[in-house]
């Protein structure tokens, strides 16, 4: 048996069931001056913070830029060699990595750095800092054969007897 319906009196007074986006927002105004008031009372007691997330990464990476111009000064009586490999491919990454590891451990006293700017597209140079260019492959098309024909390790050891 269906429920009984309501008077029509009864639901006048009530009003109808049926709620829109206007009468949702019309019971928003009216709580937000107090909502209001609580904000700015937080606001005067605590300091200002910088909203959104990509302040704070800017200011992040103002940090680390200023940690890497202390860690060149803490280096600058030894060499600093700078590889800049290309984002574009893992393939460049692995051969970055690979010329730090083997740089750092095999010559004592060598700051190895790994693109320290924005580095060019399809391009795997290394570099003393403002001096000699060791090597330099610059816009390699895809599949990077030029790069993958190179042996790391020779290339590796002729860096390092010029560098000592």
């Amino acid at each position: 048996m269906p429920p009984k319906r309501k008077s029509p009196a009864a639901t006048a007074a009530v009003g109808s069931p049926r709620k829109t986006r206007s009468m949702a927002a019309g019971k928003q105004r009216a709580e937000a001056p107090a909502k209001a008031a609580k904000k700015e009372a937080a606001a005067a007691a605590a300091p200002p913070e910088q909203k959104g997330r990509k302040r704070a990464k800017k200011e992040d990476a103002e940090v680390a830029a200023a940690a890497e111009k202390d860690s060149g000064a803490v280096v600058s009586d030894g060499k600093r060699i700078v590889v800049e490999a290309c984002t574009q491919c893992r393939q460049f990454k692995i051969r970055a990595a690979k010329v730090k590891e083997d740089l750092e451990s095999s010559v004592p006293g060598v700051s190895v750095v790994i693109n320290p700017e924005k580095p060019r597209r399809g391009c795997l140079e290394i570099r003393e800092e403002g001096g000699e260019v060791f090597i330099s492959l610059l816009n390699m098309p895809r599949p990077f054969t030029a790069m993958k024909k190179l042996d790391m390790d020779e290339v590796i050891k002729d860096i390092a007897n010029k560098i000592s």
